[in-house]
């Protein structure tokens, strides 16, 4: 990668745009509904802009008198007036007055951040960037991405939020991914896309009264492939998403584990499926990556009677 993908925190901070044409619109209609102050700098104002500013959603101010003040507390600075000497000038001025973060339109060169395609399910956002080089295919993943996630999600999400205070003090941190997982996999969900927000809280309440069962481990044996991480199954991967330990030998091709969970513990072991056994008998969710697409499970495995096993062969 050559960005880092991270959101900017805008609570108390200001967004600045330096123009006032249409391109400068496109930036206002992009951070609106943040929660940042949003100053639009320039000469002269397009309708849509004065039209925000009148009902005091943006301040607007004259690029002349741009000085140091206007970039404290910027979050980010955007030059968008349309003219590529214009964007050089403002972009040249606005560094010298110490905004620490500038995006030109259309200038990856002079851009400090790149702004993605965004899927907006407040407070659940999802953005998609090329770091420059194909803003459509950009455009295009995000309409799939529209298409997957419920328009409601980021009300089902704040409720979450609302309740993760008391999730957390009931609920150890094994039992609080379980009990999240169940709500955002399950009938909870359901209820919500459906429309029945009150019957989804009323699930989700009853579900934390009644508290976790007893921890029960498992294990999943999942095919890792010839070593190419896109030959692992979509179930392989939902799997080492869910995963507290993540076993495998010391072969394994390194990008297999970028598709684990980030805090799942990972262990190389020359036996990987005794070490499995031992783990999920402690209450574990074990996935043990095989070589190959792991078509055959461990005899050991297959005759379990006291551990949940799941096989999960990977792409030949």
């Amino acid at each position: 990668m050559k960005a880092f993908p991270m959101f900017l925190a805008t609570t108390g901070r200001r967004i600045v745009i330096l123009g006032g044409g249409e391109q400068a619109a496109q930036k206002a209609r992009l951070v609106i509904r943040t929660d940042a102050e949003i100053v639009v700098a320039g000469f002269a104002f397009d309708e849509e802009l004065q039209a925000l500013a009148e009902e005091g959603r943006i301040r607007l101010a004259d690029a002349r008198e741009i000085h140091a003040d206007l970039f404290e507390r910027a979050a980010i600075v955007f030059v968008a007036t349309g003219s590529a000497g214009a964007d050089g000038a403002l972009h040249a001025l606005a560094k010298a007055l110490g905004a620490p973060v500038v995006n030109v339109v259309d200038r990856p060169a002079l851009c400090d951040a790149l702004t993605p395609s965004i899927v907006d399910r407040d407070p659940v956002v999802v953005a998609i960037g090329t770091e420059g080089t194909a803003p459509v295919l950009g455009r295009q993943i995000k309409t799939a991405i529209e298409t997957m996630l419920e328009p409601r999600l980021g009300a089902l999400a704040a409720l979450a939020g609302r309740m993760r205070g008391a999730v957390g003090q009931r609920l150890s941190a094994r039992a609080r991914r379980d009990f999240w997982v169940w709500v955002f996999s399950g009938p909870v969900r359901s209820a919500h896309a459906t429309g029945s927000e009150r019957r989804a809280a009323q699930l989700l309440k009853a579900r934390l009264e009644e508290g976790p069962g007893p921890a029960s481990g498992s294990i999943a044996y999942v095919g890792a492939g010839p070593g190419d991480a896109d030959l692992v199954s979509l179930r392989g991967v939902r799997r080492m998403q869910e995963a507290d330990l993540v076993v495998h030998g010391p072969d394994l091709a390194p990008g297999i584990l970028e598709l684990a969970r980030r805090d799942a513990e990972r262990l190389i072991s020359d036996d990987p499926v005794s070490a499995a056994l031992s783990a999920a008998r402690e209450g574990s969710r074990v996935v043990v990556l095989a070589p190959g697409a792991g078509a055959v499970m461990p005899p050991e495995l297959a005759s379990l009677s006291d551990l949940s096993v799941e096989h999960v062969p990977g792409v030949a």
